[in-house]
């Protein structure tokens, strides 16, 4: 078939990962106020709507705290992983910080950890291999 061209993607990143939440503002409060991320955007759209976004200091990708609603449930286990580099310090941190966190560290293949935020969305903080 000459002649014809297949147009490029232009694909180059994983800008945003959705959390389902029921309430925004405690969305905040948790992810910034007791894992210690940063709002990185919290703006106004449609009617009464809001995008959230929270990450940790430096990271590309970021975490948007979407409003959950018909079809969109709260307390999922989000398959998401935080890299860490020291999981087991982490752990003892948002325990102190009242996270709902699991009671023991996986420690293999890497330490690791399971936590809920406030809607009962499970996240994993996984500790990254130094170089």
């Amino acid at each position: 078939m000459s002649g014809t061209h297949t147009p490029t993607i232009q694909i180059t990143d994983i800008h945003t990962i959705g959390i389902p939440v029921g309430n925004v503002d405690r969305a905040i409060e948790f992810y910034v106020g007791q894992l210690g991320l940063e709002l990185r955007m919290d703006a106004a759209y449609g009617e009464g709507e809001r995008w959230v976004e929270v990450a940790p200091l430096g990271a590309s990708t970021t975490i948007a705290l979407v409003r959950s609603g018909p079809g969109i449930p709260t307390g999922i286990d989000t398959q998401i992983r935080l890299a860490s580099s020291d999981a087991v310090a982490d752990h003892g941190a948002l325990r102190a910080r009242g996270v709902d966190v699991d009671a023991d560290i996986i420690p293999y293949p890497v330490p690791m950890f399971a936590f809920r935020d406030p809607d009962g969305n499970r996240l994993i903080v996984v500790e990254r291999p130094q170089d």
